[in-house]
């Protein structure tokens, strides 16, 4: 759990009931490379924190498999619409190596939000800081060519190269096919 505690000390330091409280709803999973942690039409009810491993969100749109977002060690992964609106999810979440996770109970941490407001006031700040790079994903599609993107990514995250299948990194990251990755790759 300390892993858990440092991830939300970069956001707000907890006092020490807090953080008793949070890790009481707290378990550990594991799951193994390319299985869904949670599948397409399911109604997200947990919050993970990926204590090893990489995750993605990704849904299908004429039969093409699109990646949404990437989450690595030490982030949160939730499908956040369906969380807050109860309903199932259009989009899957899948575990891309080995992986070691802290799932928190959405619904015990929520009724933690009233006797704790401190709590309340993390994840707030934790789902804007998602948000904001949400924005700037989309941002950087609308205003930046693909090879600006993957200049942007190689200076960024040059080891995602070596954990990430090159046709999800073409889908997320560049918003292009994995032919026309390969071919910004071949100019380099």
């Amino acid at each position: 759990m300390k892993e858990l505690i440092a991830y939300f000390d970069t956001f707000q330091p907890l006092s020490q009931e807090a953080i008793e409280a949070i890790t009481a709803i707290c378990k550990p999973v594991n799951l193994s490379k390319n299985k869904d942690l949670q599948p397409i039409g399911h109604t997200c009810k947990t919050i993970y924190f990926i204590k090893k491993g990489i995750a993605r969100i990704y849904y299908f749109k004429d039969e093409m498999d699109i990646t949404e977002s990437f989450a690595f060690e030490g982030a949160i992964v939730a499908r956040i619409e369906s969380l807050f609106t109860n309903k199932p999810s259009r989009k899957a979440i899948q575990m891309l190596e080995d992986s070691e996770l802290v799932a928190i109970d959405a619904k015990q941490l929520f009724k933690l939000y009233d006797t704790f407001p401190m709590i309340e006031r993390l994840f707030r700040k934790i789902f804007e800081a998602a948000y904001v790079e949400s924005v700037n994903r989309v941002e950087s599609i609308q205003f930046h060519l693909a090879d600006e993107r993957y200049n942007t990514l190689m200076k960024e995250s040059p080891n995602i190269l070596q954990r990430v299948p090159l046709k999800y990194i073409a889908s997320y990251f560049l918003g292009i096919t994995q032919v026309s990755l390969s071919r910004i790759r071949a100019i380099k």
